[in-house]
């Protein structure tokens, strides 16, 4: 039999990172590592990681609730509830809550490799080192991500 996965309004595995909280629903467990899934509640006025690239994953993000500044290479979008921004691998991209409300976006990873990045940064913070641009690149690199360095 094929198990199914169902998560509530109040499952899932909660990693909090400074003003961005990743709620995790599918880690690739149930999917064969296909796909991952996560809910990020950005806080209010709180930028998102540096701008980077994926080399072996696409990422999407709908925009639930709020609105999110996304940022490809030069050009910023604003996408309000309701929008899509999907990502392919080499594709620059960062995100950001500009407003004065949360935003949350369902984040999807296909395959599911950079849910590990989410734990390895929960990790880290709570081994006592400081979430900053420094160790969020170094943590990205062992997912196949890199800076976006000529769009910094």
């Amino acid at each position: 039999m094929t198990e199914v996965s169902v998560i509530g309004p109040d499952g899932g595995e909660v990693i909090a990172l400074g003003g961005t909280r990743m709620r995790i629903l599918e880690d690739g467990a149930t999917t064969g590592h296909r796909l991952g899934i996560g809910e990020i509640t950005i806080a209010p006025h709180t930028e998102g990681p540096p701008q980077h690239r994926h080399a072996e994953h696409d990422e999407g993000f709908y925009v639930v609730s709020g609105t999110v500044h996304f940022t490809v290479g030069d050009t910023v979008h604003v996408a309000p509830a309701g929008s899509l921004a999907m990502v392919p691998p080499g594709a620059p991209h960062t995100f950001a809550n500009h407003g004065d409300e949360p935003a949350v976006i369902l984040n999807t990873f296909t395959p599911d490799l950079y849910v590990r990045y989410f734990r390895d940064l929960r990790d880290m913070i709570a081994a006592g080192q400081e979430l900053n641009r420094q160790a969020t690149i170094r943590t990205m690199s062992r997912y196949a991500t890199v800076p976006a360095d000529d769009f910094a």
